[in-house]
This record gives C-alpha cells, sequence and structure tokens, in this order.
C-alpha cells in the first residue's frame, strides 16, 4: 500500500488505449518540454452533467474511484476517469520539471478543451491531491465550472501537517512512530518494515478502514500504481504530511476560498487524514459552499463510508 520503489515497474500502460470501452481516448497535452497524451474514459451520457474526477497521490491512478460505477450511472451522471500525465495509462515521461501545480492545472484545462466541458455542464471532483488540483484549477478557470467538489483534503498544507502531527501521530505507539521517523530519517521508506508499520499504525486507522488483506480490488489497485517520482518530488518520502522540502510544502490557499463562487462542495470524514473540522469551515468560507461530513469514513471514504459518502455527493450533483 506504500508507493513502491524508483526501481519498481508500477504499470506498464504507456501507449495503449482501452480497446474495451468506447469511452476511453488520449488527449494531446502540450508541455514546455513537448506533446505527450492523458488517458480518458467516459462513462454514462448526460450532456448537463459531466463531472471530471481528479484522483490523489500525486501520481496515484484513477483506479480506485471505480466505486462510482455502483451509484453515478444510476443517478444520471456522466463522468469521466482521467490519468493524470505520468500516471497509468497516460504517458510517462522522465522529466521531473513536469512535476509542478502550475503545469497540472494546465493540463486539466487542455483535457477540460478536449472533452468539450464548459460551464453548463462541467463539474470538477478533486480527491486528496486531487482536491488541491481542482481548488487550484476553479482560482484560476472557475467561469468555465458548473460546480466544485473538494473530497477528503484540506486548503493548507502546513495546516495539514500541523494536525498529522498534532492528532493522527499522537494516537500511535510511541514506539512504533520512533521507528517510522527513524527509518524516514534514514532514507529507508523503502524498507518493508515501513510499510507493515504505516499499515498497522495508519493505513488501516485513518486511510481506509478496513483490515489491509480486505481492501477493494480498485483501491488496492490505485495504491499500489502510484508514480514514485512525481510523488516524492510534490509530496516527499513520508505518508505522515508533506514533507519540508517537497514542493507542495507551502501551499495554502485558505485565505483565497472566499474568491471561489461557483457551489462547492466540501467532503470530510471523521477519521480521515485530513481534519474533519477544518473541512466545516472551508466550506463556510467558500461563498456557495456546502459540507458533508462521513461519519464512519477515513480518507477514502468513499469505501468505509459509502453510502453517506455517494448519497451526499449525488444529492449535490443532482441539485446544481
Amino acid at each position: 500500500m506504500t508507493i513502491p520503489a524508483p526501481t519498481t515497474l508500477y504499470l506498464d500502460y504507456r501507449g495503449r488505449d482501452d480497446v474495451r470501452s468506447g469511452g476511453a481516448r488520449r488527449i494531446p497535452i502540450s508541455t514546455p518540454v513537448g506533446t505527450f497524451r492523458v488517458w480518458t474514459k467516459r462513462v454514462g451520457n448526460n450532456p448537463d452533467l459531466k463531472v471530471l474526477l481528479l484522483h490523489g497521490g500525486p501520481g496515484c491512478t484513477h483506479e480506485y474511484f471505480e466505486c462510482c460505477d455502483s451509484f453515478l450511472p444510476a443517478a444520471g451522471v456522466e463522468y469521466y476517469y482521467y490519468d493524470q500525465l505520468g500516471s497509468a495509462r497516460s504517458d510517462q515521461p522522465d522529466d521531473e520539471s513536469l512535476w509542478d501545480l502550475d503545469r497540472f492545472v494546465d493540463e486539466v484545462e487542455q483535457v477540460r478543451i478536449a472533452l468539450g466541458l464548459d460551464a453548463s455542464n462541467f463539474v470538477l471532483l478533486g480527491h486528496s491531491w486531487g482536491g488541491i488540483l481542482a481548488m487550484e484549477y476553479a482560482l484560476r478557470h472557475q467561469q468555465h465550472l458548473r460546480g466544485l467538489v473538494v473530497s477528503n483534503m484540506m486548503s493548507s498544507v502546513p495546516a495539514y501537517n500541523a494536525y498529522a502531527e498534532r492528532v493522527l501521530m499522537a494516537r500511535m505507539d510511541p514506539a512504533k512512530l520512533a521507528e517510522i521517523k527513524q527509518l524516514e530519517a534514514d532514507g529507508d521508506v523503502d524498507n518493508p518494515l515501513y510499510e507493515k508499520l504505516l499499515v498497522e499504525q495508519h493505513y488501516v486507522h485513518h486511510v481506509l478502514r478496513m483490515p489491509a488483506d480486505e481492501w477493494p480490488d480498485p483501491a488496492q489497485r490505485g495504491m499500489d500504481h502510484i508514480n514514485p517520482v512525481i510523488y516524492r518530488k510534490m509530496q516527499g518520502p513520508s505518508e505522515l504530511g508533506i514533507s519540508s522540502d517537497a514542493t507542495l510544502a507551502q501551499w495554502d490557499r485558505t485565505a483565497d476560498l472566499s474568491s471561489i463562487t461557483v457551489p462547492t462542495l466540501v467532503i470530510g470524514a471523521q477519521h480521515d487524514t485530513m481534519d474533519p473540522e477544518f473541512m466545516a469551515m472551508m466550506a463556510q468560507r467558500l461563498p456557495a459552499g456546502q459540507h458533508l461530513h462521513c461519519p464512519a469514513g477515513s480518507h477514502l471514504a468513499m469505501y468505509d463510508d459509502q453510502d453517506v459518502y455517494f448519497a451526499g455527493l449525488v444529492d449535490f450533483l443532482t441539485g446544481l
């Protein structure tokens, strides 16, 4: 469940389309170092309501969003799976200059244009890192949005790190936490012991509240297929916060939330890695904000508090 070592072949989808579905397409994306292609797949058909899903990580995949198939089609929602550049079925260029927040925002805008999404139908849903990307996109391009969903992501990385230190780490066994921090300090996060400690002390309590050997297949695949190069540059090697030398370390848009005027749903969960009270505050600061709290959920509340998560999400989407 932890990120694979940089030498691991995490997924070999490069250059391949999903031939099983006519809804899949690879979209050319212009970048400062050339043109690459990203993979998308449409599910459903509703000209008035189209949701683009931004996965977490950074560097994760669309796969853990497959739980949407059990809820959104029945609600008449059209939605798009999308692997961001560097992930899964999309191109995976070997150039770390590409793993930059501004460039990812530009990528989302190019995907929007290619898919023909506009303010009459376009809802952007970002989970975890995807929530950062969604907020940043809204602050620059909200004229193209009909609605926004920020799922399980705070608007401040420093505030998230403080919560992790004050609350999440405080709940761990002190000796085990010391082992985890020592492995991080030693740069030994690829040690199997690191993952073992994180699973028992963190993942099954705050990432997905199920026994590790019972994680649903889409969730497991999404975690297994993270691109470690992207993850470690933008998030850092630690699983207990964002490292001080990571590119996202100082990201904070809390003061700018009042500038996002489109209808926005903020989804938080009681056992999340993100502070549930902070998530409620975000909804209050958004001029058209709504808050959905998942009382039994964690970071992947779309799995461990599934009925609450999707009932609230569908209500928001169909009520736009």
